[in-house]
């Protein structure tokens, strides 16, 4: 794997390559990554794991016509092949009116801010071994935990570079710790299955593997002997580690390509109050150690925070220099890139802000409801957004959790459930996607 600015110059290489042999403009992404896990079940040793990819991707336009294709020899000989087939490409390719590099005027520029994602501390995989071992023999020692699908620990780094040839150049390096832990409770047919884990940038900012491990027993065995719901209109709460799907069913359908297309639920309904007062969702690149933070987006425009949703109120669109051409607006520092192909949309941290009651106090009047700590399937229509999706958790009854429940349905349209969400105050930060427990009122549940 190259360092930043060994994958920066490799990239610049690639666009000369690309203008020499007829590119108006050009791009080039260089992506390589190495990560290693251990994997052990029941005290014992199960994998390791070790793997290393890089990959260097280039868009190349002549006139308004593009192509896309990528390798991962990086060779000079391979490279110089690879950028007179990409213009051969665009020279037979028809033209799209909206295709270009990001508007030059709005390029990022160094040196860009240090978001503290590269911890540079270095683990063995016996160091990993013994984090796994540690989370899983936590795990194994709640009492009603009979088996045990394994302790996991990781650790990955990754070098990302983008050069444009209007002259943005850009590099950085991140690093990714993880550690998790599954087991079972029960017996036969009665048996119940859950987990827990936690990533970070920094080891430092992990759990501690014992933490972890009874995380996962304690789930697993609260879930035992699971009961049936009868169908009707419900309260709903979902639990932090579900609810930012929420979350991400708003953010796919602001995207501009989504809105170009028509496409969208949310299709007319910019500024619109689509949830309660005091309602806020934000997208924060800059934030330091984030899952996701970055200072330049995929095209080279530099990225902000972006506050999605104020006071209930929906914001703008989520755009690449595509979609903002065609929908004549501005592009947003949301273009994504992945391996080939033109920039795609996406966030960064995302977090919908806490709330003032505590969990206990926003289930308080519910008298009869339901608690959901996994989704099942993936029933949601973006163009309608008519939301279905399985479900288990817990029965909600008289302010309180009751016992465990499962294999019921929750349904119900997402405007109308954005309109009746309520939020608690237990947001915590250690997900891509961070929401504290959600209420939504009104819900239809499909159970018996």
């Amino acid at each position: 794997m190259l360092t930043p600015q060994q994958a920066q110059d490799r990239a610049a290489a690639l666009i000369d390559l690309a203008r020499r042999a007829g590119a108006d403009a050009a791009d080039a992404v260089y992506a390589g990554g190495s990560s290693e896990g251990v994997s052990v079940r029941l005290g014992e040793l199960e994998d390791i794991e070790r793997s290393e990819s890089e990959h260097l991707d280039l868009r190349v336009f002549v006139g308004r016509c593009s192509a896309s294709i990528g390798s991962s020899d990086l060779s000079d000989a391979a490279l110089t092949e690879l950028a007179e087939r990409a213009v051969a490409m665009a020279r037979a390719t028809p033209e799209d009116q909206y295709a270009g590099l990001a508007p030059q005027d709005r390029l990022a520029s160094g040196p860009f801010v240090d978001l503290d994602i590269a911890d540079a501390t270095a683990l063995s995989p016996q160091d990993l071994r013994e984090r796994a071992l540690a989370a899983e023999d936590a795990a194994r020692a709640v009492a009603g935990v009979t088996n045990s699908e394994g302790g996991h620990a990781s650790v990955a780094r990754r070098v990302f570079a983008l050069v444009t040839s209007h002259g943005f150049a850009g590099a950085y390096e991140g690093a990714m710790h993880g550690l998790s832990a599954t087991v079972v409770a029960g017996e036969g047919s009665a048996m119940q299955r859950d987990y827990a884990w936690r990533s970070a940038r920094h080891l430092a900012d992990l759990p501690d593997p014992a933490e972890i491990g009874r995380e996962a027993g304690e789930r697993t065995v609260r879930r035992l002997n699971p009961g049936k719901l009868k169908s009707g209109p419900l309260p709903v709460v979902f639990d932090p580690r579900v609810g930012g799907s929420l979350v991400g069913h708003l953010t796919g359908a602001m995207s501009g390509s989504s809105i170009a297309r028509r496409a969208s639920f949310l299709l007319g309904k910019e500024g619109a109050q689509l949830f309660a007062p005091g309602i806020e969702i934000v997208d924060d690149p800059l934030r330091p150690r984030g899952l996701s933070s970055r200072a330049f987006d995929g095209e080279g425009l530099p990225t902000a925070r972006t506050v999605l949703v104020a006071d209930g109120k929906l914001g703008g669109w989520l755009m690449d220099s595509a979609s903002a051409r065609q929908l004549g607006l501005a592009p947003t520092g949301h273009a994504v890139r992945g391996h080939g192909g033109a920039p795609g949309v996406g966030t960064t941290n995302l977090h919908l802000s806490a709330g003032s009651a505590t969990p206990a106090e926003l289930m308080s009047d519910i008298k009869d409801g339901v608690y959901v700590m996994e989704l099942i399937g993936h029933g949601v229509n973006g163009v309608t957004g008519d939301y279905s999706r399985g479900a288990s958790g817990y029965r909600i009854v008289d302010g309180q959790l009751a016992g465990p429940v499962a294999e019921f349905t929750v349904a119900g349209n997402l405007l109308d459930m954005f309109a009746h969400l309520s939020v608690a105050n237990d947001l915590e930060w250690y997900r891509s996607v961070n929401v504290p427990t959600i209420r939504v009122d009104g819900m239809t549940v499909a159970g018996d």
